[in-house]
């Protein structure tokens, strides 16, 4: 495998987190609530709000950033945090990028205090349903109508910390 190395996503590297988002939508358009004409559009200084206020986590094979995983302060609720945006390059799925970018997130919630961790997994993105259910996230029951896309429904699941 190749050398393997996840980093939190800074000033420094803030091109290299847009990189990677804008390869994720492009990829996965139906898996996100944003659209990739609508990040492009974001100027300079919004990627750097981005990367400084939230936890962007890049996972790197061989110097080169494969992937990607957010996490933010979860809507009303002090005591979570909440994963999104999670990407990994087709060619890269399936050697453990994504868990170490869930584990990467997980130790920031941690870190910030938080007893959960949250995501929304959109319906048919059987992967990462096995992926978060194997790393002990639980359907919470909640459901919603992916924005963006009203058409298309994700359910919520938590980890406890």
């Amino acid at each position: 495998m190749a050398d393997v190395e996840v980093v939190r996503a800074d000033a420094e590297n803030r091109d290299e987190a847009r990189d990677v988002r804008l390869r994720a939508l492009t990829d996965a358009p139906g898996a996100f609530a944003a659209f990739r004409e609508q990040e492009e559009a974001l100027d300079d200084a919004e990627w750097l709000r981005r990367v400084t206020t939230n936890a962007w986590f890049l996972v790197r094979a061989d110097g080169e950033a494969v992937g990607l995983a957010c996490g933010i302060p979860e809507p009303q609720d002090e005591a979570g945090r909440h994963l999104v945006g999670m990407w990994v390059e087709p060619a890269f799925r399936g050697r453990g990028l994504s868990d170490l970018l869930v584990a990467a997130l997980m130790a920031w919630a941690r870190r910030e205090g938080a007893q959960t961790l949250a995501l929304w997994v959109v319906d048919g993105n059987d992967r990462a349903l096995g992926l978060y259910e194997r790393l002990g996230f639980e359907a919470t029951g909640e459901r919603q109508p992916l924005p963006g896309d009203p058409e298309v429904m994700e359910s919520r699941m938590r980890l406890i910390l």
